[in-house]
Formats: structure tokens, sequence, C-alpha cells
């Protein structure tokens, strides 16, 4: 062969080389911007729904926020409602507490007596008036009632009964109340 078709080969195939060469680079260079562009908005739509998401959990979380707030002040009133009502029962059982001291004192200091009404047909002596008669008073309805005194050791006990059972009924009240307090 002529060295000018070598030439000419030669010059085709360094054509065709670069060419295709040339092809390749522009085609990969296509390809790049067009998975460029792609990761661009593939990554966008990540971070979008990331902003969402993110908005979401802060949306959430200053709802919880906002929940426990009313929580603690809802708390916060029954504990100052209960607290009054604490105050409340303790100075009904300070003053029960003193009305039944004075008592105690009064019966101690024979400055009251307490007394029964007898049934007049159970004790009834045969011949009188069987027990200690008391004159009607001026506000007693009951003409004549016989009526016993009882001892002081004996009142004072009945006055600690009735004491017991007025704390207890005022220990209930209070317990009732703080029930409905905290149903509410």
């Amino acid at each position: 062969m002529s060295l000018n078709w070598r030439v000419a080969l030669l010059a085709v195939a360094v054509g065709l080389y670069a060419g295709g060469r040339g092809a390749w680079v522009w085609q990969a260079s296509e390809y790049g911007k067009q998975l460029a562009e792609q990761a661009a908005g593939y990554v966008q739509q990540l971070a979008d729904k990331d902003r969402a998401h993110g908005r979401e959990r802060e949306e959430a979380a200053a709802a919880a926020l906002k929940q426990l707030a009313e929580q603690k002040t809802q708390r916060q009133a029954l504990e100052d409602r209960l607290q009054e009502q604490g105050k409340t029962h303790w100075k009904e059982m300070n003053d029960a507490q003193q009305t039944q001291d004075r008592l105690r004192d009064r019966l101690a200091t024979a400055d009251l007596r307490l007394s029964v009404l007898v049934d007049s047909g159970a004790f009834a002596a045969p011949g009188g008036d069987g027990g200690v008669r008391e004159a009607a008073g001026t506000g007693s309805l009951v003409h004549g009632a016989v009526r016993a005194q009882l001892d002081r050791a004996h009142a004072q006990r009945i006055v600690a009964i009735t004491d017991e059972g007025d704390r207890g009924l005022i220990a209930l009240q209070a317990c009732q109340s703080y029930v409905r307090e905290v149903i509410q």
C-alpha cells in the first residue's frame, strides 16, 4: 500500500477516534448534567419532606406542651381547692374539739349535769312517784316527767362517744368532698 492510503487510513482512524472520544465526552457531560439535575431534584424533595416532617414534629411538640400546661393549670387549681377543703376540715375538727372540751369542762365542774327521761311506768314504785320528779319548766311540754341524772363519769363517757362520732362525721364529709373534687 502506498503511503497516501496509509496516511488516509490513519487520518480516518484518528478522525473516528477523535469523533468517538468527543461524542463520549459530550454524552458523559450531558448525562452528568441530567444526573446532577435529578440528584438536585431528589435532594430538594428530601429537603421538602424533611422540612414538612420538622414542622409536623414542631406542631406536635407545641400541642403536647400546650396540653401539659393546661393539665398543670388544672392540677394547680385542684390542689388549691383541696388545700382550701383541708383548711375547712381542720377548722371544723378544731371547732368540734373545742366544743367537746368545753362540754367536758362544764361536766367536770358540775356546771352542767346530764339527765335522761325515764319511762315512769317501768320504774314506778308501788306507793309513790318512784323516782325523782322534776317540775315542768317554762320550756317543757311534759309535766312532771321522771328524769334521772347521770353520774359525771358516765356523762363524760357519753360526751367522749359523741365526740368520736362528730369527728367521724366531719372526716367522712371531708373524704366525700375530696372524692367529688378529684372526680370532677
